[in-house]
């Protein structure tokens, strides 16, 4: 069907956001030939916090197409945002998504991910010039695992299954919401740490099955700072690490200063979470991995982006007006949805 103006300029701007963020990456991804995407991710993570990489700048995806623009675009990571699945299925981050409705989204975004790979290299065409294509890993978030510390772990298989590089968890009383909105609570500071030994556990487990390297790697989140106090959300990260998780996320710090205390007092990779006019600092990404940060994650800005450019065309067909100079030429359009190189695969297997 005809592609609509909302979506062209929903995507250009996307485009332009993303290429205005690519420009502070020097990436080299010759170090994650050849490998799963959990142990992919953990090699960037381990160049990023011994200081041969800069930090890791990760726009959040929701959807195939959203997966394939950070690809195309050169971030070398990218994370599943429930926001973004949940808005784009027109619902609040409330948890009114569903377990079974986010590993649905996580394949599409590793459908997303893996064709932009083959796109980027031109593999299997005529002019392929041998270069191994390069998925990007992606960390899927995991909310609260959709249950107890068993459906904690159910839930981390079923995102592996999906090709997830990792998975967040939180301790967030279930439903969860947003952590720079009002109403959020947390579940007891012991419960929260056998939440993360659960995916922590559940990681190792996959990994027993199916070899070395490819359980999803724990990103282990706490809301605490806003129910209990900034000292409780420091302690239930230094328990998270304890537990076993690969990364620890304190989200919604208020103020610079409580950012350095964090990375101070906190080992191992940590992520900070640059949403726009929320309630953390927003900062440049060098000044973030100075203070000892280890991933830079933008969670809302491609789905803010789409949403603002696609009401402002929204208004512009409603009055009557071109739209023209809100969207991407069709050709661009059907190339960044993959038309080019599905037009190349059937040359390639005509009869």
């Amino acid at each position: 069907g005809a592609i609509k103006p909302p979506l062209c300029a929903a995507m250009l701007y996307t485009k332009k956001i993303l290429s205005a963020a690519v420009a502070l990456l020097a990436i080299d991804t010759s170090y994650s030939f050849g490998c799963s995407p959990p142990e992919r991710l953990s090699r960037l993570l381990k160049a990023t916090e011994s200081g041969e990489a800069p930090i890791i700048l990760m726009p959040c995806c929701y959807d195939g197409i959203t997966a394939r623009l950070v690809a195309q675009s050169g971030f070398n990571a990218t994370f599943m945002t429930g926001f973004g699945v949940s808005g784009a299925n027109g619902y609040p981050d409330t948890q009114l998504v569903s377990f079974n409705e986010m590993v649905l989204a996580a394949s599409k975004v590793a459908e997303g991910l893996s064709s932009a790979a083959l796109e980027n290299v031109k593999f299997g065409e005529p002019d392929y010039t041998g270069q191994p294509p390069v998925a990007i890993p992606c960390i899927a978030d995991g909310d609260t695992g959709y249950g107890n510390a068993i459906n904690v772990k159910r839930t981390v298989f079923g995102y592996a299954r999906t090709g997830m590089a990792g998975m967040m968890i939180e301790d967030q009383v279930a439903p969860k919401r947003c952590g720079h909105v009002a109403g959020k609570a947390v579940i007891p500071f012991d419960e929260a740490v056998q939440r993360v030994k659960a995916a922590c556990d559940a990681r190792d487990e996959y990994e027993a099955l199916f070899g070395k390297g490819t359980g999803p790697l724990i990103l282990a989140r706490t809301d605490s700072l806003v129910t209990d106090g900034f000292e409780d959300a420091i302690q239930r990260c230094i328990a998270f690490r304890e537990a076993g998780c690969d990364m620890t996320f304190l989200e919604a710090p208020q103020t610079v200063e409580q950012m350095k205390e964090y990375c101070q007092r906190v080992t191992g990779p940590k992520l900070a979470n640059m949403l726009e006019y929320g309630n953390t600092p927003i900062l440049p990404p060098s000044e973030l991995q100075q203070m000892g940060y280890t991933i830079a994650a933008y969670p809302l800005t491609l789905l803010s982006a789409s949403i603002k450019t696609m009401q402002e065309s929204l208004q512009l067909i409603k009055e009557g007006k071109p739209t023209l100079d809100k969207i991407l030429p069709f050709a661009e359009t059907k190339d960044v949805v993959g038309f080019t190189k599905y037009a190349k695969e059937e040359d390639r297997y005509k009869c």
